[in-house]
């Protein structure tokens, strides 16, 4: 009688069972980390979106803050030629366009709501970003208003109430 070469099916079994636990380890592991990379560049885009509408209410003081995330961006997705109260150029077009009618960036959508105007001029402003799909893209929604502090909500959810709801969340250390 010859003697078979190969592996028997017990301990194929075995190599199978061990790579199943592997991944039932891992996958959950590589969740938590795209989902933590993904707040962090929310984070990111919401403090490029402060940072501009400081520089667009300095170039345009007749306007006051830019009132929708559009104006802050370039015209078209090819670039900007000439920057206006319109199409500042200040944000790229990904983070202009990432409104929930559009498509997110990094698993966020993020939206600009005007605070009030004094004389035609915008003085306020309040930076939503939340999860296109709650634990999933993220599990935080993130806000900042004129005073550039961003805050968070655990929960994930947009930001009803503007400025004032805004205020009320913790502040993200």
């Amino acid at each position: 009688m010859r003697k078979q070469k190969g592996f028997s099916l017990i301990e194929l079994l075995i190599v199978v069972a061990i790579i199943l636990i592997i991944a039932a380890i891992a996958i959950p592991n590589l969740l938590r980390a795209r989902i933590a990379a993904n707040e962090s560049s929310a984070v990111s885009s919401v403090r490029t979106m402060n940072t501009a509408q400081v520089t667009y209410q300095s170039t345009y003081p007749t306007v006051g803050y830019a009132s929708a995330l559009t104006y802050l961006g370039p015209v078209a997705s090819t670039g900007c030629t000439t920057p206006a109260s319109s199409n500042a150029c200040l944000i790229d077009w990904i983070v202009a366009q990432a409104t929930a009618a559009g498509k997110a960036k990094s698993g966020y959508y993020f939206a600009d709501t005007p605070a009030g105007s004094v004389g035609g001029i915008l003085v306020g402003y309040t930076l939503d970003g939340v999860p296109a799909s709650v634990n999933q893209t993220g599990v935080r929604g993130f806000c900042s208003n004129e005073d550039a502090v961003i805050r968070f909500t655990a929960v994930g959810s947009a930001i009803s109430g503007g400025e004032a709801a805004c205020a009320a969340y913790t502040a993200l250390q």
